[in-house]
């Protein structure tokens, strides 16, 4: 199917060279893709970071004459969000490079050729290719101006064929986005925006949910799906062409579910993939959604959110997600990760993309989350034939009430019902000043046949029991050490801010390394974990725990970063 698919589009790509071209740009939207100043000075001084991967070019030297070291980057450069960099970095030294390298480009695959012909990259191409056509086409010729415009137009005709064939999802809104641009922006594409404005319209009803998720239940992607929807009807309103009331619903259902997907300090909660998204993102798409805010839902796309003052708990309270998104779902179910005012605290490790297969995989498991994994079995497993979660957990009760302490949550789940016998559950009680976070984590065989099949385990394992581990995942700003003779944990943040971890049970305390995978960097960053090792010998085992400030840690603190202080 794959090779159809590439066949297809090369085909596709060769018959869009006899498009004619456009005559110029009708409008250009206003740049609303947002770069990093950082990430411009490292291009201009020719160290390319892009997926993970780190690829260093000689003075002059273009991006297209280098082999990419992976597919990932490969695609990152096709799509050509660099673009946004430069454009931060705005010196004629970033100017010179963003044309010359998108010159080049269309030299070596203008005319159909290379890895970006697919129609998800090719519709965030032609965002970026518009977005900076100021800076693209400043100072230059008749010539090179008739080639840009020239390669638009093809790249237009070719999603035109092609946008279909996008998977659903964010795939597709990438490739519809570009094509409303196309028809809005370039001279003769007109006849564009009545079907790529349709079609958008369509796949934000089918692929948008009642309360504002996407199938996948990343929530990085759906942030990136609401930008291209802003952008999309922005530019549209600016254009003076109707908005679709599906578009406008979408984005209406949309924000308020990131509202609550959102920490205290501003960031994404990073599961199933998502990272806390790039710099200025989320700000910018709320601004643009114009919802005006209220109190976040409680649950949005299967998370759910407790509050307390500046501190927020984020909790993956649903399975994870089916159909093509098992390939990159994680095994997550009742994690969770708690952030205090603009401190994380509780992380998940993150997603494994761009740090290699092995990264990737084990950053799927339960282990490189924030809750409770039996020895050796994620609570959703990888099928045998490849890297689908065939075997995923059911959450089996959910609920959240407010209670005399705080908000509580409730979870259970039938992660390892099948090869344990036992039901796992997760309390979780966040207090109304978020000063103290208490949990208690069992597992329970519930019913005859659960009994049966963890005396079978017992059995087995001589009487040993069935060993366990929760796990906390620390922030690396995070200084963790032992205390009070290893029966607990203290934890300091850059803050000034003291946390205590206790616990009660049959458990072994103790801190074990762990790793931070955050996107844009070359490695894992180092970081610790707070691990409680059992073995559940009963039909019931409890463990409870808590995350509490410490007393002399004050209610408010002023919390600046080292640019805000004057440092």
């Amino acid at each position: 199917m794959m090779r159809l698919d590439q066949l297809a589009d090369r085909l596709a790509a060769l018959s869009a060279r006899l498009a004619r071209p456009a005559g110029g740009l009708v409008s250009q939207p206003e740049p609303r893709s947002i770069g990093v100043f950082a990430r411009g000075q490292q291009l201009v001084t020719g160290n390319v970071v892009l997926a993970g991967q780190l690829m260093e070019l000689s003075p002059g030297q273009s991006l297209w004459a280098v082999e990419a070291p992976d597919a990932d980057f490969a695609a990152e450069a096709q799509g050509f969000g660099w673009l946004d960099d430069l454009a931060a970095l705005g010196t004629k030294a970033a100017r010179r490079q963003a044309q010359d390298w998108t010159w080049d480009w269309i030299a070596r695959h203008g005319a159909g050729k290379g890895p970006g012909w697919t129609p998800d990259l090719t519709g965030r191409r032609i965002i970026r290719w518009i977005h900076h056509a100021t800076m693209l086409l400043a100072a230059r010729d008749r010539a090179q101006s008739d080639a840009f415009y020239r390669s638009l137009s093809r790249q237009s005709a070719y999603l035109a064929r092609r946008w279909k064939a996008a998977a659903p999802g964010l795939p597709r809104f990438e490739a519809l986005a570009g094509l409303v641009y196309a028809g809005i922006s370039l001279i003769g594409m007109g006849r564009l925006i009545g079907p790529a404005t349709a079609a958008l319209a369509a796949a934000c009803a089918a692929d948008i949910d009642a309360e504002g998720g996407i199938p996948s239940r990343n929530p990085e992607e759906l942030l990136e799906v609401l930008t291209l929807l802003t952008w999309s009807a922005s530019a549209l309103t600016e254009s003076a062409h109707p908005v679709p009331a599906p578009l406008s619903a979408a984005i209406l259902r949309i924000a308020p579910a990131l509202r609550t997907l959102r920490h205290a300090d501003g960031e994404l909660a990073r599961f199933h993939g998502g990272g806390k998204g790039a710099e200025g993102r989320l700000d910018q798409a709320l601004a643009s959604a114009g919802v005006r805010p209220g109190l976040p839902s409680p649950i949005a796309m299967g998370f759910a959110r407790l509050t307390g003052r500046r501190t927020t708990v984020i909790v993956d309270a649903s399975s994870p997600p089916g159909g093509p998104a098992v390939r990159t779902a994680h095994a997550s179910t009742a994690a969770f990760e708690l952030t205090s005012g603009r401190r994380p605290l509780v992380v998940s490790c993150g997603s494994g993309v761009g740090f290699g297969t092995a990264w990737r995989q084990a950053a799927r498991a339960t282990q490189s989350h924030s809750a409770l994994a039996m020895e050796g079995a994620s609570s959703s497993r990888l099928s045998g034939a490849g890297e689908a979660l065939g075997d995923r957990a059911v959450v089996t009760a959910c609920r959240i009430t407010p209670g005399t302490e705080g908000m509580d949550l409730f979870l259970a789940h039938d992660g390892w019902l099948a090869t344990h016998g036992l039901s796992a559950s997760r309390s979780l009680t966040l207090s109304h000043d978020g000063r103290r976070l208490s949990g208690v984590d069992s597992l329970t065989a519930l019913t005859s046949d659960a009994r049966r099949r963890f005396e079978d385990l017992m059995t087995a394992t001589a009487m040993t029991g069935a060993g366990f581990a929760i796990r906390f995942h620390l922030h690396p700003e995070v200084d963790a050490q032992l205390d009070m003779a290893d029966t607990a944990v203290s934890m300091q943040l850059r803050s000034g801010e003291v946390w205590i971890f206790r616990f009660s049970g049959h458990a072994a305390l103790g801190l074990e390394p762990s790793a931070y995978l955050e996107k844009g960097r070359l490695k894992p960053r180092p970081c610790t974990q707070i691990v409680l090792r059992g073995h559940a010998r009963g039909f019931e085992t409890r463990i409870g725990w808590t995350l509490a400030k410490a007393k002399d840690t004050p209610l408010a603190i002023r919390d600046l970063d080292g640019a805000d202080a004057g440092v």
